[in-house]
């Protein structure tokens, strides 16, 4: 990768974890309000090596490895920059079943957000996908139907891969069902400041999960990853001090940040069937998506001040 390449994937990364984490600060900054400043300096100032190193760098460089395992654990960091042909075949061999696994996985966001979840509706289609909120579940099955008879043509493992995002976009979505559920209880006077930062890494862990799997559609380097991911991380925490009230008058960079996965899960199982796709494509797209949304969103803004003026 050229140093162009380089500075648009972790730029592209950066934006991506912020757009992905809207919600998680969201119930940060309402958790932190509840809390003691001593308390509100630990998580944002000691939560960050948590955050960063621990979820965003350790959790890609552990799914490299175990797609990977002949690589090492130490390997598999070093691998994306290894001269070594025999690294490269078997990262090129094994990038399949990451790639499809993570790919469904954000479809399935995508789809549950479009046919269940609550939201401001950035586009017309939205409101027909919410009023048939009863087909997500026919939807995703078909589409992992789908995915798995191809990719059993190509590679058993790579349909397995796709059936492991499944899984665990399930498993993850319990958990944020959880969270939800958490935040209301951590709100609640009585229990210690202790306790609620330790809940909060813990709904932290299962929002990070989507930017993590999204960001190999970027790149499969684990160091771009925990840099790219870990800047956006620091962001989304700058953001949770001081900014949350004004990014939430932003209605639509949900949106923005829905159809991005989208785009960039479709573009994983591409790569996974093996359709070339350039490098620059997955910062681009998230890019425009984000920027569409968020002039939208700053029209609507500008027209209810106007309105509140009148």
């Amino acid at each position: 990768m050229n140093i162009f390449s380089i500075i648009l994937t972790i730029g592209g990364l950066c934006l991506f974890e912020v757009i992905s984490s809207i919600d998680n600060a969201i119930i940060n900054a309402e958790v932190l309000s509840t809390m003691k400043p001593k308390g509100r300096r630990w998580f944002l100032i000691y939560g960050i090596i948590f955050a960063v190193f621990v979820i965003r760098g350790f959790l890609p460089w552990v799914i490299v490895w175990a797609t990977n395992p002949s690589l090492g654990f130490l390997g598999s960091l070093t691998s994306t920059f290894s001269s070594d042909p025999s690294v490269r075949d078997s990262i090129e061999k094994t990038a399949p079943i990451l790639l499809a696994g993570g790919g469904i996985f954000l479809i399935f966001l995508f789809f549950h957000w479009l046919f269940l979840e609550t939201k401001n509706f950035g586009l017309r289609h939205e409101k027909f996908f919410m009023a048939q909120g009863v087909w997500f579940y026919a939807v995703v099955s078909i589409i992992l139907c789908v995915v798995v008879y191809y990719a059993m043509k190509i590679n058993p493992m790579m349909a397995f891969g796709a059936v492991v995002g499944s899984t665990a976009f399930f498993i993850t979505h319990g958990f944020k069902q959880n969270a939800e559920k958490s935040e209301k209880e951590l709100m609640k006077e009585g229990l210690s400041d202790i306790s609620k930062i330790l809940y909060l890494e813990v709904i932290d862990a299962t929002f990070s999960i989507d930017g993590v799997l999204g960001a190999f559609a970027f790149t499969l380097s684990v160091p771009l990853i925990l840099l790219g991911n870990g800047l956006g991380a620091f962001v989304v925490r700058q953001l949770t001090i001081g900014n949350i009230d004004k990014i939430k008058k932003y209605i639509f960079l949900k949106n923005g940040a829905m159809y991005s996965i989208l785009f960039l899960g479709l573009i994983m199982l591409a790569d996974s069937f093996g359709v070339p796709v350039p490098s620059w494509v997955s910062p681009v797209i998230t890019f425009f998506s984000v920027a569409y949304f968020f002039l939208k969103s700053k029209r609507v803004l500008k027209t209810n001040e106007i309105s509140e003026m009148v």
